[in-house]
């Protein structure tokens, strides 16, 4: 209850820390007599947090797409078929709300309030991954200090290295005890202004692109789980944002479906998953993810072939996003990272380290931890557990397996995107969309005319099946 009365008040600061906006970013050039030219740390800590949940969800409402959690109801659409997409509104929305936790940084040093720099470092580093995963190489180091309005494109690997480093230097400034003003409680809108919180959350940003690297010849399982270590103990932990104008973004979604303005329609891949007819059983999650067709059953969309159903549109007759799940509800929270997400790195860095042990404890906690989550009830919980193709015992675990379930655990969220490259999509009965326009699977976006149409230093697109550098 004391977590919706402070989303509530908060909220009431929103409107107006929504027009908080930097004049000396590269998107704006003019001087705004309408802006506030000096919002206090506060108001600009209930922008950045706010911006962070909703960017989330605007980059899955993407990604979710490629990764087949997702499916159009129309035929041949494009973001179903990887057809080339101009996402300037989404490279927008996340360079404005980086202008933003940059502003609270250069403010929090003057002030000598290094727990609100220590967050806009994690922030910053989250925005910045989101930014090279989706599109590679990217303006950073010229994009916010004013000295040209057409950056350089930093690559991706230094992308990388900065926003591990971000990481580190955020950690480091919430670990210091003098910092002249603490964090607002109301308007810290995914943490409630618990430092020790925030640092669980940045060693489990940490983890994730330590992880992210699984390719790579550098990658150190060791490192990984270290983060992980320093990182949410439970459920209770999870990095949230649910302050919304009026419901959940997904939620709003399911809703315009209701009125047949259609989208948020569950892929066929994720809905064979958990109705048993790709594995033989079925997860008790699927209830509390979706609701059943008007038959009673649970029918996905494939994807790129669009609706199917006898009646064509008009009636529930294939499943999408629910209003009435834990993860999607009016009220529910955007969830950024989660502490089942967490347990599934550890089975995964713990397995290719050689502690299959560990690894299948951590499995099994991640599955629990997920169930949970959503409300189900331990009986049904266990028995999915004891399930021989689940519960297959410490010698008989797979990466297949840990990467199975976490594709569950990351539904609607952006990680789950680099999971599916790093496992090169090798999902069960994973299969291209019907008339893709890649003869293989996406790997990353085009960038953004918006972009291109400004900056002359923006690189001509790769073609969308060319992988990013970690995913080679």
């Amino acid at each position: 209850m004391r977590k919706i009365i402070r989303y509530a008040l908060a909220f009431t600061m929103i409107g107006a820390a929504m027009t908080f906006q930097s004049c000396e970013d590269y998107f704006d050039l003019d001087e705004n007599p309408n802006l506030v030219s000096s919002p206090p740390l506060s108001a600009m800590l209930s922008t950045a947090t706010h911006k962070t949940g909703l960017n989330s969800q605007r980059v899955a409402a993407t990604t979710s797409f490629f990764v087949q959690h997702l499916a159009s109801p129309t035929a041949g659409s494009g973001t179903d078929t990887y057809q080339v997409t101009d996402f300037t509104g989404t490279w927008d929305a996340l360079y404005l709300a980086m202008a933003d936790i940059y502003d609270m940084k250069q403010k929090g040093m003057e002030e000598g309030a290094s727990d609100y720099v220590g967050v806009a470092n994690i922030l910053m580093s989250y925005h910045l991954s989101l930014v090279t995963d989706l599109w590679g190489d990217a303006p950073y180091s010229q994009a916010f200090d004013n000295t040209t309005l057409t950056p350089d494109f930093d690559t991706e690997e230094e992308l990388y290295a900065e926003a591990l480093r971000l990481l580190d230097e955020g950690i480091a400034e919430l670990q210091k005890t003098d910092s002249r003003i603490a964090l607002d409680e109301d308007n810290d809108l995914i943490h409630g202004g618990d430092k020790d919180a925030w640092i669980m959350t940045a060693n489990a940003f940490k983890a994730r692109m330590l992880n992210k690297v699984s390719k790579q010849a550098s990658y150190n399982p060791a490192a990984v789980l270290s983060a992980v270590e320093s990182s949410y103990k439970s459920n209770e932990d999870d990095a949230e944002m649910a302050v919304f104008a009026l419901r959940n973004p997904w939620a709003a979604v399911a809703q315009s479906n209701a009125s047949l303005i259609l989208g948020g329609w569950l892929s066929e891949q994720l809905v064979n998953q958990l109705n048993g007819t790709t594995y033989g059983v079925v997860d008790p999650r699927i209830s509390r993810i979706t609701d059943p067709t008007v038959t009673g059953t649970y029918v996905g969309t494939p994807n790129g072939v669009g609706n199917v159903g006898p009646a064509n549109n008009t009636v529930k007759d294939e499943v999408y996003i629910s209003r009435n799940s834990p993860l999607t509800g009016d009220l529910s929270p955007i969830i950024i990272a989660s502490y089942a997400e967490m347990k599934f790195i550890e089975a995964e860095a713990a397995f290719r380290a050689g502690d299959r042990t560990r690894a299948y404890d951590a499995y099994l906690a991640g599955i629990r931890a997920h169930m949970d989550k959503l409300g189900v009830p331990a009986a049904e919980r266990e028995s999915y557990i004891s399930n021989p193709a689940v519960g297959v015992g410490a010698s008989n675990l797979t990466l297949d397996l840990i990467f199975k379930e976490k594709y569950v655990v990351t539904y609607l969220n952006p990680e789950a995107w680099n999971d599916a490259r790093r496992f090169n999509y090798q999902y069960k009965d994973f299969t291209l969309p019907a008339n893709a326009a890649l003869p293989t699977f996406i790997r990353r976006l085009a960038y953004p005319q918006g972009e291109a149409s400004k900056n002359p230093n923006t690189p001509n697109s790769p073609v969308l099946s060319e992988p990013l550098w970690w995913d080679v």
